[in-house]
């Protein structure tokens, strides 16, 4: 190898860094028009599980509803650190994943999420369907 390659990968990883310390506290460009995101939260031990969800999207946050009986809502309530990345419906990874803070959102502000989830998704403005939803995380990034 010469020592172009290396200069060509150097030069990469400092536009790397460039990149995520402007993105700090934003919402990353990858999971911009997005339909799902892969919700990576941990358990106790460690291990991460993956879950593709529905997100709405305002003011540099996400925001993701579930029921509070879920799995990911109780292990957002021992370790608030998560991942996202952009998914298919089935949750293939699509791109790169983004460490987060995930927040419990108290009942006054789940209007607001729910709101900003409604504008992207029809189906979730079905309230039969959606009826048992009781519990939104806001998510940061860090």
């Amino acid at each position: 190898m010469n020592n172009a390659g290396i200069s060509t990968r150097i030069q990469y990883f400092a536009f790397a860094d460039a990149y995520n310390v402007v993105m700090a506290n934003q919402v990353p460009t990858p999971l911009h028009d997005q339909k799902y995101i892969s919700l990576t939260t941990f358990r106790r031990s460690g291990v991460g599980v993956p879950t593709p969800v529905w997100f709405g999207e305002d003011n540099d946050r996400l925001y993701v509803m579930t029921r509070s009986d879920m799995g990911k809502a109780k292990r957002i309530r021992n370790n608030p650190q998560v991942k996202v990345a952009p998914c298919t419906i089935r949750g293939k990874v699509t791109g790169p994943e983004f460490a987060a803070t995930a927040r419990i959102l108290p009942a006054e502000e789940h209007k607001h999420a729910r709101e900003t989830i409604n504008r992207k998704y029809w189906m979730a403005r079905i309230p039969l369907i959606w009826s048992r939803t009781d519990t939104y995380f806001e998510i940061s990034f860090v």
